[in-house]
């Protein structure tokens, strides 16, 4: 995406500067006066597409217009990640943000937009860990003995994702540099082909999300060694942490909006403060768990920082890796 003008950008701020404070505050107090269009740049009822509904229905009743879910599924959460940043930055159009994000940064090597600099963080929402969980003919029981049982044969454990560079891939990707351990890598085109071979014994291993896998945990059909974030899940209380094991390890999938670059301040804080008394009310703190979300209250600054964090971190997984894209 070609920058502008330098002139033309001179041009644009100082008109922007023109526009009274006072009549930015009486807007942003309107607003909003429309429905809003909230992106989701996946498939309807993915883990992205629930957090979206649970929290636009909130906002909904809290503000009294209709935060409309439009799916723009496609090229790794690029395209709808793309429309929003050609919107208008006048907070009618939102994107939910999530953790691919900040890895697509880094996996590909060219974009239409620059994430950092197109999309304001508004509030994060929740965080989820993911789960490493092996198919039941693996001996291993514990984490440590998984290690043990891997480590004198490199390659024979065949690790599964969702797909080249998705949150399961890096954080796989991750364990394996912090472990030492050389398992061969088996993409996957989603979720559910991953699940099956896993549950077949095609592959043995997988860093698959809660929401997907936690009725096959409890089945029997695939067993849970442990979760990736540095705290244990409630969904799983007696299942370990990776850090518990592997020191310093850490992974997890979040989730959060955002909206166009030069969407007005007041806008973003007035969704920021809807969106965190959404995650002290104890009726969508117990939705969210039961899809082993954490809330993860903050202001928009704080946002921008994990995202931050989060695109230096799979940086350089991704780079140490030689992860390419599908």
């Amino acid at each position: 995406m070609k920058l502008p003008h330098r002139r033309q950008f001179l041009h644009l701020a100082a008109g922007a500067a023109a526009v009274p404070a006072v009549s930015r505050v009486a807007w942003a107090q309107t607003y909003p006066s429309r429905p809003i269009r909230w992106i989701v740049p996946y498939p309807a009822g993915g883990p992205t597409d629930i957090v979206a509904r649970l929290m636009g229905q909130w906002l909904s009743e809290r503000l009294g217009q209709q935060f409309v879910i439009e799916n723009r599924p496609g090229g790794a959460a690029n395209i709808g990640t793309e429309a929003v940043v050609r919107s208008a930055p006048d907070g009618y159009t939102l994107l939910l943000i999530s953790s691919a994000h900040a890895i697509n940064a880094t996996l590909f090597d060219k974009l239409n937009y620059n994430f950092m600099r197109d999309i304001a963080p508004i509030a994060s929402i929740m965080r989820t860990p993911l789960v490493m969980q092996v198919n039941p003919s693996v001996p291993a029981k514990t984490l440590p003995e998984f290690i043990a049982y891997a480590k004198p044969d490199p390659g024979k454990i065949n690790l599964a994702s969702s797909g080249n560079g998705t949150p399961g891939h890096v954080s796989g990707e991750l364990f394996k540099m912090m472990s030492g351990l050389n398992l061969q890598h088996v993409p996957y085109r989603g979720d559910a082909p991953a699940i099956t071979d896993l549950i077949g014994g095609q592959v043995q291993v997988w860093f698959g999300s809660t929401i997907a896998s936690i009725e096959h945990i409890k089945a029997g059909k695939i067993r849970a060694l442990a979760v990736t974030t540095a705290m244990r899940t409630e969904l799983l209380p007696e299942v370990s942490t990776i850090g518990e094991i592997v020191r310093g390890y850490e992974a997890s999938s979040w989730y959060g909006v955002g909206a166009p670059s030069g969407t007005p301040t007041e806008v973003i804080d007035k969704l920021n403060r809807e969106i965190n008394a959404a995650l002290v009310d104890p009726k969508m703190k117990a939705r969210l768990a039961d899809y082993g979300g954490t809330p993860l209250p903050g202001s928009p600054a704080e946002f921008g920082s994990l995202l931050a964090t989060e695109t230096e971190k799979w940086g350089k997984v991704i780079k140490f890796a030689n992860i390419k894209p599908d």
